[in-house]
């Protein structure tokens, strides 16, 4: 699954080498000597043949050991794992155990400072808990294959946390590391750092790890809908494609998660930012996943260019230099992906078209063409002016200048007045009716200059 010899023993030899004294310098410096050793994945099999992950080094909390380590001896955990406690005793609920809170509860939607007020206490299952909640990790129970591993759906309790049942209980997605792939401890250790302290209504939830043996495994809450690459190309896009007010609705939850990630509070950079990222609950509200590559800091991160190929910001390939505008391009990606329901790379189009930023921006910046490239499946959902000031959007979070592209708050201004416009559209018929342009409806989007972005006014 994973390119190169990566081992366990390899890593265990590499931490043991370094003197790893808490200092978060030092962990960075043990992640840029693994990376000289250690060669890239091979890009996960759901992707597109094209696409490109590379390595990359990663700031991960000072190790500490395990204060539950496997009784079968030490294991690769002891050492880098983060510190993480192990609950003494069953929960009450699952909202018992998600927080733990040192100086008094933050808000429900978005803590003031996650990293020092409260942390998110994820649950370690013992691997045996594990393979009774997915059925012995049974192929019916398979939801999907990558570079690093495989995800199993399961059951647990509500209340205690066991396995349940089929059909009782929280559903839930276990991703399971390859252990012979390095890289891939690293982004279940990412994984674990980052969803383990944050939380947010759009980000994926993260119940619990499992660190036993060689056995490296992630407990999510399940996406019931699956994710957004699905719905737009896969086997949902065909069964029942996403109507423009939901694409809407999936764009500006996406755009909360993004600006909360860079707040000043959390200043944290995805650095992966793509539509197989972003799942779908069942009321399809998005939830950000995939926090492997993902960055402590805000501007000007040093780091080996990783990421997908087509969605990696130009100037971050160039130079290397990671930054929250990154994000920005990332998610102008997507947007566009949502716009025109085409892949960001797909070399089965013709010459010219394979890349969709490269062939879409000619008519991103002209309104007499731009509706040419929105996916048909939507026509009739949504005003001419909506359609434009979606693509003005996308253009500006596109833009090859960094700072001419718009922060997330500004983004998200933009697609809430958006939203309001669809849902004066919509009102009275089904999320994924085709709907006609009310009267009006044209000329008050108009009237609103909802951020400051270059307008359509300005192109020819």
């Amino acid at each position: 699954m994973s390119g190169g010899l990566r081992t366990s023993v390899k890593a265990y030899l590499i931490a043991k080498r370094l003197s790893l004294t808490g200092d978060l310098d030092t962990v960075q410096e043990m992640n840029e000597t693994i990376n000289r050793n250690f060669s890239a994945p091979q890009a996960a099999a759901d992707y597109v043949d094209k696409k490109k992950q590379q390595d990359h080094s990663l700031p991960l909390p000072a190790p500490q050991k395990s204060i539950a380590s496997s009784s079968s001896g030490p294991s690769i955990c002891d050492d880098i794992i983060p510190c993480l406690p192990m609950l003494s005793s069953a929960p009450k609920s699952m909202d018992s155990y998600e927080t733990r809170i040192r100086d008094g509860s933050p808000p429900e939607d978005v803590p003031s400072t996650p990293w020092t007020e409260g942390e998110i206490v994820p649950k370690r299952f013992f691997f045996n808990e594990l393979k009774t909640a997915t059925w012995n990790f049974h192929p019916h129970n398979k939801l999907g294959e990558g570079g690093f591993g495989s995800v199993f759906k399961g059951w647990i309790d509500d209340n205690s946390f066991t396995a349940a049942k089929p059909g009782t209980g929280t559903l839930i997605a276990v991703k399971s590391i390859n252990p012979e792939s390095f890289q891939g401890h690293k982004e279940w250790l990412a994984e674990i750092f980052y969803l383990g302290r944050l939380r947010h209504p759009n980000l994926v939830k993260l119940l619990g790890y499992c660190c036993e043996d060689v056995h490296r495994l992630l407990v999510y809450e399940l996406a019931s809908r699956g994710s957004l690459d699905n719905h737009l190309f896969g086997r949902a896009s065909k069964l029942q494609p996403l109507s423009w007010i939901l694409r809407m609705k999936i764009a500006l939850g996406a755009a909360k998660v993004l600006a909360f990630l860079h707040s000043s509070e959390v200043k944290v950079i995805h650095g992966d930012f793509k539509s197989s990222n972003i799942l779908l609950d069942s009321a399809y509200n998005a939830k950000l996943s995939d926090f492997g590559l993902a960055r402590h800091g805000r501007s000007d991160v040093s780091t080996r260019v990783m990421g997908t190929y087509g969605y990696t910001a130009p100037e971050y390939i160039a130079t290397g230099h990671l930054n929250i505008q990154s994000d920005v391009y990332s998610f102008g990606v997507v947007m566009l992906e949502l716009l025109c329901g085409k892949r960001v790379v797909d070399d089965s189009r013709p010459t010219g078209e394979q890349n969709l930023v490269a062939w879409a921006r000619p008519y991103l910046a002209s309104k007499s063409r731009v509706l040419k490239i929105f996916d048909a499946r939507i026509d009739g959902q949504y005003s001419v002016a909506a359609a434009l000031e979606a693509a003005n959007l996308a253009n500006q979070c596109l833009s090859a200048e960094p700072n001419s592209r718009p922060n997330m708050n500004e983004v998200i201004k933009a697609l809430e007045l958006l939203q309001e416009s669809s849902d004066i559209q919509g009102s009275g018929i089904s999320q994924n009716e085709p709907c006609q342009t009310p009267r009006g409806a044209k000329s008050s989007i108009r009237r609103r200059s909802w951020i400051s972005l270059r307008s359509f006014s300005s192109l020819r």
